[in-house]
């Protein structure tokens, strides 16, 4: 609901909303300006000594006014003619002119009525509105993405258009909100929708005089001129007009003939919100928190490319469902929690097939999870996939928190089904922390929590067929899922290893593929990744794609993997065929939940055969030159010393601290996990001093890292699943 607050008016006023903010902006720097260019009255000048020396020089001065700026204009006539000019307090004489500057009258036009009078402020104002509720329903978007207003400078993650139009977002929101409120305000004003000033107050008899010296009378000798907005003059020959002081304070009325204040009347506590709402709004004697403001609202046509950019992205990545029905009128409520967009293409299967049983459906992000809606709901099913090491994806975010923080939960069955990949030791984790957070509170259960692998469609019909007869029909869920968008990758060079071992291996190093500036907004293609992420590779004749580890990121300038060939390994064997020149189909995955991080702790990283290509990639990239120790098992470092021509380099550059290596074939067999208990107190020390540990390679060896872990922390009180939680302990295992 919040996002399509947030979206359509967004999209149907971002010509409009561009307009006001652009020429806000440009309106912004002229207080400043105009500060900067006007003589500035000295210290302790008062108005009285001020009228005397304009009245000197212009005989026939009419009216003085100070702008907020402090910038003095004396309007006169003399021999029947007008004349005006802006004044140097100082002597009392014109030194400029005092026309209006036609830029600042052009924009300003712009700004408030688009040149269009009162039509066009009404139209101006439903942009402020616009803006307005733009900028509230962003700021709660931002809080959801970030997991709370407490967490709102968190960490951005996902295509740089979307991280852009975030961080634009979470500084200039303040002065947004401000402006437009402001901009809605001034706005009623102008259109007497708000509440009058004060009255006049009553005048007493005029002393009939005329002609009292300027400099002689008490209220303008107790005046500053720095509170001086007006001092209008009596109209000449007319011993019955009077003087009118107007400052910061309120409004004065003198007797010209005795210089007596006549009557007084304060400003209104509803004249200062105006005066103080215009001064926000125009930066008219606030000239810094103008030009502030004026920055604020250049985040608006980049958080309006940036927004629009980030639509059609999420347009392309999530299917179109067609019959899809509201939440209030459906039986079926399908929530979906989705980071990469495949989850979508489950749920509009099953959505399809639902809808032909005679189902009505709503399928919707859980992001939006809203029971109070599900007005006619007999169901609640969740398709939810995992972010990282267990995280909520993108689609998902602030539905564990809605949960846990309500005081009941629908009375409608659950049915919670979970996509990820075994490969990874955060397996469906999020489905299973959402699965297990309703069973805490009660959820009644439609059908125990299931997993769909790599996405199979095989294990999404076996779920298909059980949830058919839970609810009483056949129920076939034939799912085609849609693979990521390819790119071809040319291979420039191989080095292979391992022959001598029965145990063929090679660095494949392919051309970096060029990026176009969508791509670069959108994070699509190989425009950004790091060593650690995935590629998928589409084996000839092969269902399932397969993924391997990058040992370099998009800086390195080339796209590297480190590839074991396998006894019947259908993507394997082709990729260990390769020979530089060939090309081959690849797709980027992220990996975040394997990260070297930002701190400058240590860093421990423990690998074995292949696995050392993600590593080697975190220390080729290790510009910061951050402590590193590699901890490296191989079989035989005549035949399988991976990334040894590179490692005396990276220790002379400051890129490695330290390499411990274990020898597997040989007369004393040493694994990584030996390595490790050989050098327990160091790797003790480290950690006890905020090191983080990387463990990549096979299952059995990781396996036995922590078990050697287990045994070297043990005098410390610390253990892998506390550094774990800490999120100082990650994986990539196979």
């Amino acid at each position: 609901m919040i996002r399509a607050f947030h979206r359509w008016p967004g999209l149907l006023a971002l010509a409009l909303v561009t307009i006001l903010s652009l020429s806000g902006a440009a309106l912004s720097v002229f207080p400043a300006a105009e500060r900067l260019a006007a003589p500035q009255a000295e210290a302790g000048l008062t108005v009285a000594a001020l009228a005397e020396r304009i009245q000197t020089v212009y005989p026939g001065v009419e009216q003085i006014r100070r702008a907020p700026s402090g910038r003095i204009i004396a309007y006169w006539f003399d021999q029947g003619a007008p004349g005006a000019a802006v004044i140097d307090p100082a002597t009392g004489e014109g030194v400029a002119s005092a026309d209006p500057n036609q830029a600042l009258r052009w924009l300003t036009n712009l700004h408030r009525s688009l040149f269009l009078g009162d039509g066009g402020r009404m139209a101006m104002a439903a942009g402020a509105a616009a803006m307005l509720v733009l900028s509230l329903s962003g700021a709660a978007l931002v809080a959801r993405r970030t997991g709370g207003w407490r967490h709102w400078f968190a960490r951005l993650r996902g295509p740089l258009a979307g991280r852009l139009h975030v961080e634009i977002a979470r500084i200039a929101v303040v002065g947004l909100v401000l402006s437009s409120t402001t901009a809605l305000w001034m706005t009623a004003s102008t259109f007497d929708l708000l509440p009058d000033g004060g009255a006049l107050p009553n005048m007493p008899e005029v002393s009939g005089e005329m002609a009292f010296a300027l400099d002689q009378m008490p209220t303008l000798q107790q005046t500053p001129v720095a509170e001086l907005r007006e001092l209008s003059f009596p109209y000449p020959g007319d011993a019955t007009d009077v003087y009118t002081l107007k400052t910061d304070r309120g409004t004065g009325y003198l007797d010209q003939g005795d210089g007596a204040l006549l009557a007084w009347s304060d400003l209104t506590g509803w004249e200062r919100v105006s005066e103080t709402i215009y001064m926000l709004h125009t930066g008219q004697g606030a000239a810094t928190l103008g030009l502030v403001l004026g920055l604020m609202a250049l985040g608006v046509p980049a958080m309006g490319a940036t927004g629009v950019l980030v639509w059609f992205a999420g347009r392309r990545g999530r299917p179109r469902i067609r019959g899809n029905q509201t939440a209030g009128r459906a039986e079926t409520i399908l929530l979906v929690g989705s980071e990469g967009g495949s989850t979508w293409g489950f749920a509009a299967t099953l959505h399809a097939a639902l809808t032909q049983a005679g189902q009505s459906v709503h399928v919707g992000p859980m992001s939006g999870f809203a029971p109070e809606r599900y007005a006619h709901a007999e169901r609640i099913i969740l398709l939810a996939a995992t972010y990282g090491d267990g995280a909520a994806p993108a689609s998902a975010k602030g539905f564990l928190h809605r949960l846990t923080a309500s005081d009941r939960v629908p009375d409608i069955p659950l049915a919670v089904l979970g996509f990820g990949d075994r490969s990874f030791p955060a397996y469906c984790a999020f489905a299973r922390e959402v699965a297990a957070a309703a069973r805490a509170k009660g959820w009644p259960e439609l059908m125990s929590l299931d997993t769909v692998d790599r996405q199979s469609p095989q294990d999404f019909a076996r779920w298909g067929r059980a949830l058919g007869e839970a609810l009483g029909i056949d129920l076939e869920l034939s799912h085609q899922p849609v693979q990521p968008q390819a790119t071809m990758l040319t291979l420039v060079s191989r080095r292979d290893y391992g022959v001598e071992v029965q145990a063929p291996t090679a660095i494949l190093r392919f051309a970096l593929p060029r990026a176009s500036l969508w791509q670069r907004l959108l994070g699509g293609g190989f425009a950004r990744f790091q060593a650690g992420d995935l590629i998928g590779v589409q084996p000839e004749g092969g269902a399932v794609p397969r993924l391997y580890s990058l040992a370099s990121g998009r800086r390195d300038g080339f796209v590297e993997i480190v590839v074991k060939k396998h006894p019947g390994g259908l993507c394997s064997g082709q990729l260990t065929a390769l020979e530089p020149g060939d090309t081959v189909a690849a797709f980027l995955r992220r990996n975040p939940g394997f990260r070297p991080g930002q701190s400058r702790a240590p860093l421990i990283l423990i690998g074995a055969g292949t696995g050392i290509g993600p590593l080697a990639g975190i220390i080729r990239g290790n510009a910061r030159r951050r402590p590193v120790h590699l901890f490296f098992g191989m079989r035989h470092p005549g035949s399988d010393f991976f990334y040894g021509k590179e490692i005396p380099g990276w220790q002379d550059e400051g890129r490695l601290t330290r390499l411990v290596t274990a020898i597997s074939r040989g007369a004393r067999p040493h694994y990584v996990q030996d390595a490790l208990l050989g050098e327990a107190a160091q790797v003790a020390d480290l950690i006890r001093n905020g090191a983080r540990v990387m463990v990549c390679g096979g299952r059995d060896m990781a396996a036995g890292v922590t078990d050697a872990l287990t045994e070297i922390l043990a005098p410390s009180g610390l253990t892998p699943a506390v550094l774990k939680a800490e999120g100082r302990y990650v994986e990539d295992v196979y």
